[in-house]
C-alpha cells in the first residue's frame, strides 16, 4: 500500500582620526584617505568587495571569480533542532518561477504560513542564514550536477529560486538533463534524472507494474557526461521500495522486492540494492574521473523520510502545522536503516579513491533534521485548492508526503550545502 503512494507522487540558496586642528577641507581629504586604506587593507571588507562585484558583474561572466571567504570549522550539521524565527524565506511562489507547481503550496492555498518561520539551530554551532552571493562564488567557472530522483529535482529548484534572488539563470538546452546558466558566474546547475542511479526502468501506468534495475552498472543518463562535471550531489532511496526486479548482466535475476513476478521468487528487499547502486555509482566515478586524474567533488545526499499517516484507503494525509519537538520522533526504521548504508559506503569509497589526489567526498545529512519536518510537505496542496467543493468522503484528496514545499524546510539543505563548501576549502 505504502509503495503506491510513492509511485503516484514521484512520478508526478574600520575606526576613523579625527583631526580637531585641520580647516574642513583637510579633514574631509584625509578621512577618505584613511578609509580608503582600512577598506582594502581589512580581510573582512576585501570580502564585502568581492560579493558586490559578483554582483555587479551580472553582465560579465569573462572576469575572474572572487576568492569565497571561509570562516566556519567543521561541525556536525544534523544534530539540533527546529526554532522559531521572525525572518521569512529568501523567496516566495510568485518571485520564482523555477519551482514545479506542485511544490507551490501557498500558490495552491494552503492556508497556514507557520511553516516558513523555523529556522534549524545545530546542538554544536551556528548555522548561518543562506547567502547566495557566497554560493555563487564557491560555484563560479563549475558544473555543479544534481543526479537522483524528484527529491534531488526538489532540492535543486528550491537552490535555484534563492540563487535567482541575486541573478538570474538562463535555461540551457541539453540532452539528457535539465540545465541553468548563470552568466554573472559562469556556473551550470543541472538535474539529471535517475531514481536508481544505475540503470533501470521505472514501473508505469499504464505498463509494467514494477521497476527493472540492473545493479552491474551505472546509469549512462548522467554518467557519460561526467568529464564536463565539477561537482555531483547523488541522491535517492524511494524509487526502491516499491516493487521491483533486480538484475546483474541482462538475463540474470537476483531478486524481487516486493513483488515476485514469474522470473523472480527470491525476495531481497531493498536494503541490499540501495547499497549496490551507490556503491556502483561512487566506484564509476573514481574509475571513470578520479582515476584519470581529474578532480571532482562528490556529496551524498542522505535519505529523505516521507511522513505519510493514516491508511492507505483514506489517502494518507500530512496535515501537520508545526515540527516536532525535542523527543517527540526518534530516527528508526528503514529511515535509520537507508541513512545508515549511505554513511558506510561514502566510508568505504573513501578509503578506496585515498590513493588518488583532487577527489573530495563527503555527505550532506538531513535525515533527522527532515525527519523532524512533517509540516514541510504539500500534502493536499500538491494541487490548487483541493478543499474548494468541500469534502468528499467517498474521493479521498490525494496527499504529497514525500516532496517539499517551496519556499519551506528544504532550503536549509542549501545553507549545511555552502557550509560545507566553506569547510571543504578550508581544508584544501
Amino acid at each position: 500500500m505504502r509503495s503506491k503512494r510513492f509511485t503516484n507522487l514521484l512520478h508526478s540558496s574600520s575606526s576613523s582620526s579625527v583631526f580637531y586642528a585641520l580647516p574642513p577641507i583637510v579633514l574631509l581629504g584625509f578621512c577618505v584617505y584613511f578609509y580608503y586604506l582600512s577598506f582594502t587593507s581589512s580581510p573582512e571588507n576585501n570580502i564585502l568587495r568581492s560579493i558586490s562585484i559578483s554582483v555587479s558583474i551580472t553582465n560579465h561572466s569573462s572576469l575572474p571569480a572572487p576568492t569565497p571567504p571561509v570562516y566556519e570549522n567543521p561541525c556536525d550539521y544534523s544534530n539540533g533542532k527546529w526554532v522559531r524565527t521572525k525572518r521569512g524565506p529568501l523567496y516566495n511562489g510568485t518571485t520564482c518561477v523555477k519551482m514545479k507547481k506542485n511544490q507551490n503550496c501557498i500558490a495552491n492555498g494552503r492556508p497556514d504560513s507557520g511553516f516558513l518561520y523555523w529556522k534549524w539551530k545545530p546542538s554544536e554551532c551556528h548555522l548561518p542564514r543562506f547567502d547566495p552571493n557566497t554560493f555563487l562564488q564557491f560555484i563560479s567557472n563549475k558544473h555543479v550536477a544534481f543526479v537522483g530522483d524528484s527529491i534531488s529535482r526538489n532540492h535543486l529548484e528550491s537552490l535555484l529560486c534563492m540563487l535567482a534572488t541575486v541573478t538570474k539563470p538562463n535555461r540551457v538546452r541539453h540532452q539528457g538533463s535539465r540545465r541553468w546558466h548563470f552568466p554573472s558566474h559562469n556556473a551550470i546547475l543541472s538535474f539529471y534524472w535517475s531514481p536508481f542511479l544505475v540503470q533501470g526502468i521505472p514501473r508505469k501506468n499504464p505498463g509494467p507494474h514494477y521497476n527493472t534495475v540492473f545493479l552491474d552498472r551505472v546509469n549512462l543518463r548522467w554518467a557519460r557526461d561526467m568529464d564536463q562535471m565539477d561537482m555531483i550531489v547523488l541522491s535517492f532511496g524511494h524509487w526502491f521500495n516499491v516493487p521491483s526486479v533486480f538484475y546483474e548482466g541482462d538475463d540474470k535475476v537476483l531478486g524481487c522486492h516486493n513483488h515476485p513476478v514469474t522470473n523472480c521468487t527470491t525476495e531481497i528487499g531493498f536494503y541490499g540494492p540501495i547499497r549496490r547502486a551507490l556503491r556502483i555509482a561512487l566506484n564509476s566515478i573514481i574509475e571513470r574521473k578520479v582515476s584519470k586524474g581529474n578532480g571532482v567533488d562528490v556529496i551524498v545526499r542522505t535519505y529523505s523520510p516521507s511522513h505519510f499517516e493514516g491508511d492507505w484507503d483514506t489517502g494518507g494525509t500530512c496535515a501537520k502545522t508545526n515540527p516536532y519537538g525535542v523527543g517527540q520522533r526518534q530516527l528508526e526504521g528503514e529511515n535509520a536503516v537507508i541513512r545508515r548504508i549511505q554513511l558506510e559506503e561514502v566510508e568505504n569509497a573513501k578509503v578506496k579513491a585515498k590513493q588518488f589526489r583532487g577527489f573530495r567526498l563527503e555527505v550532506l545529512d538531513v535525515t533527522k533534521l527532515a525527519l523532524l519536518r512533517p509540516d514541510g510537505h504539500p500534502g493536499a496542496y500538491m494541487n490548487p485548492f483541493p478543499f474548494a467543493n468541500g469534502v468528499n468522503p467517498k474521493k479521498p484528496v490525494q496527499n504529497d508526503c514525500v516532496h517539499w514545499c517551496l519556499p519551506g524546510p528544504i532550503d536549509t539543505w542549501s545553507g549545511i550545502f555552502l557550509e560545507m563548501m566553506k569547510n571543504m576549502a578550508r581544508a584544501a
